[in-house]
């Protein structure tokens, strides 16, 4: 961000009007004692509008003097928000936002007319009636491109509405804000393409009305509308009425997609995982009651235990490979042999020492 100066020329004072004054006060009362400096600001905010929509040096002291808080304290935020302007501007203040959603609807164009009509940015016009600079992005992307002229925001502007504004404005002739195409707040352009029934394709020729309008909705219209979709077959209607509202819901729609099922595919599995899946069904298998016996493993007692249903399966599950893995063997020599485990470790293993061949064994009790 550029480095922010303020004006050579001040004015030699700064006072609120009573009103604004009184307006300060109120804003002030918003916080508790001591913290009154967070206040500062909606205070310097009001001293700028009421300063022609610049704010000087003595309006920053003003302000800070009826806070208690370091003149520095106030110029660091003056300085950093540029929402402050801190050199004259004109009457008319036209922020133009140039970013790419306006952009790309032609905002160009729209700088083109300002750079004709009024000059370079921050120069204010000999009648002292406009002046612009180009900003960031103001927020009303779907309506750009956009200007923001003092309070107010100025959408969906062309080459020739644009001028056609700027000419209403130095004649002093009121202004229509928002969009100067006659589009219902950020509607398409076309009409509406859902709700229409509600508010009609143009978004006021239905029972609906916007409070800005001052009509009152249609309230039986809406009851209406909720029983007619009351009306449609729920969870408790007859299965036939369920299954012909379901072909309805899934026509157009891809099968075997969320959107089909309602609720999860059902694709089968393919593929690496499908061969996975049937691997994993081939060595899995029920222990015996002879192989359980062999390993030293406890069948479980009919309805005992308080496992859950998923610990009860781990025990009752296994591979023949787990089952003959603890079985002792005897091998040519005599020497009892554990399954896996080399003759000479197992005939030199002590008594009580763990013979897996896992190092962690050693530490084991």
């Amino acid at each position: 961000m550029s480095v922010r100066r303020l004006a050579e020329l001040q004015p030699e004072s700064f006072d609120f009007t009573p009103e604004n004054r009184a307006w300060a006060d109120k804003q002030i009362q918003k916080y508790p004692p001591g913290r009154q400096a967070s206040a500062i600001i909606p205070l310097l905010w009001q001293a700028q509008k009421q300063n022609g929509y610049w704010l000087p040096k003595p309006a920053i002291e003003k302000v800070a003097e009826q806070l208690g808080m370091p003149l520095i304290r106030a110029l660091e935020i003056a300085t950093f928000y540029t929402m402050f302007q801190l050199e004259p501007v004109g009457k008319f203040y036209i922020q133009m936002c140039g970013t790419t959603p306006c952009v790309l609807q032609g905002s160009d164009a729209i700088k083109a007319v300002l750079a004709r009509r009024i000059g370079p940015p921050h120069k204010v016009t000999a009648d002292g009636l406009f002046s612009w600079t180009e900003v960031e992005c103001l927020g009303a992307c779907c309506n750009a491109p956009m200007v923001q002229i003092n309070d107010d925001y100025y959408e969906d502007l062309t080459p020739q509405n644009f001028e056609k504004l700027l000419d209403d404005l130095a004649a002093g002739r009121s202004m229509k804000t928002g969009s100067q195409i006659g589009r219902v707040t950020s509607e398409p352009v076309g009409g509406l393409t859902s709700l229409t029934e509600f508010w009609g394709k143009d978004g006021r020729s239905g029972p609906g009305r916007l409070p800005e309008e001052g009509g009152q909705p249609d309230h039986a219209a809406a009851a209406g509308e909720k029983a007619a979709q009351d009306a449609q077959p729920g969870l408790h209607a007859p299965a036939h009425e369920q299954v012909s509202r379901d072909r309805e819901q899934r026509k157009g729609k891809p099968t075997d997609s969320i959107a089909d099922t309602g609720t999860r595919t059902e694709r089968p599995v393919q593929g690496e995982g499908k061969r996975a899946d049937d691997h994993a069904k081939a060595n899995t298998n029920p222990v015996t009651s002879g192989a359980a016996s062999a390993s030293g493993q406890r069948m479980p007692h009919q309805g005992a235990g308080t496992g859950s249903a998923s610990q009860k399966g781990v025990s009752q599950m296994s591979s023949p490979e787990q089952a003959n893995a603890s079985q002792e063997q005897t091998n040519e020599s005599g020497v009892k042999q554990t399954a896996g485990v080399p003759a000479d470790k197992a005939a030199d293993a002590a008594p009580g020492e763990a013979t897996s061949g896992d190092a962690r064994g050693k530490d084991m009790p």
